[in-house]
């Protein structure tokens, strides 16, 4: 989870949406990526979907696991349920809920840490930048 919150706190400070992803296969990191909306202009490349972009073709990614910062959206949480990844490490739902519900109900296993550092992250950059928050999960 370490290496996620690296790759928000990257995202924050290309003065985009701090989220940050990295993919484990077998025990090893094959990708890392961070919400690049801003900085690429791209209204798809959340912190999963740059991971997963990153990681490229891996064959099958079902023996892998994904971190995110952040509770996935529906949109990552088709992307994860779609490859058929089996279980995803959040760091907090606290401020954004996610697709929780949606991932369980197609087998994929939800670990939510409630991480205080990635709460307070998220806390503070919605309170900074509200409508930059608001348009990245579709609440304009």
């Amino acid at each position: 989870m370490q290496l996620a919150i690296s790759e928000a706190l990257k995202g924050r400070d290309e003065g985009g949406i701090p989220i940050g992803s990295v993919l484990v296969k077998e025990g090893k990191v094959v990708a890392q990526g961070h919400n690049k909306r801003v900085q690429e202009n791209n209204p798809i490349l959340h912190g999963e979907m740059d991971c997963l972009n990153n990681a490229g073709r891996l064959g099958s990614y079902r023996h892998t696991v994904i971190y995110s910062t952040l509770m996935p959206c529906y949109m990552c949480a088709g992307a994860i349920v779609q490859f058929k990844i089996p279980k995803v490490v959040v760091g907090e739902s606290q401020t954004f809920s996610g697709a929780r519900d949606f991932m369980e109900a197609h087998g994929v296993e939800v670990i939510d840490l409630n991480l205080p550092e990635c709460i307070n992250m998220m806390e503070d950059f919605i309170r900074d930048k509200p409508v930059l928050w608001n348009e990245d999960i579709m609440e304009l």
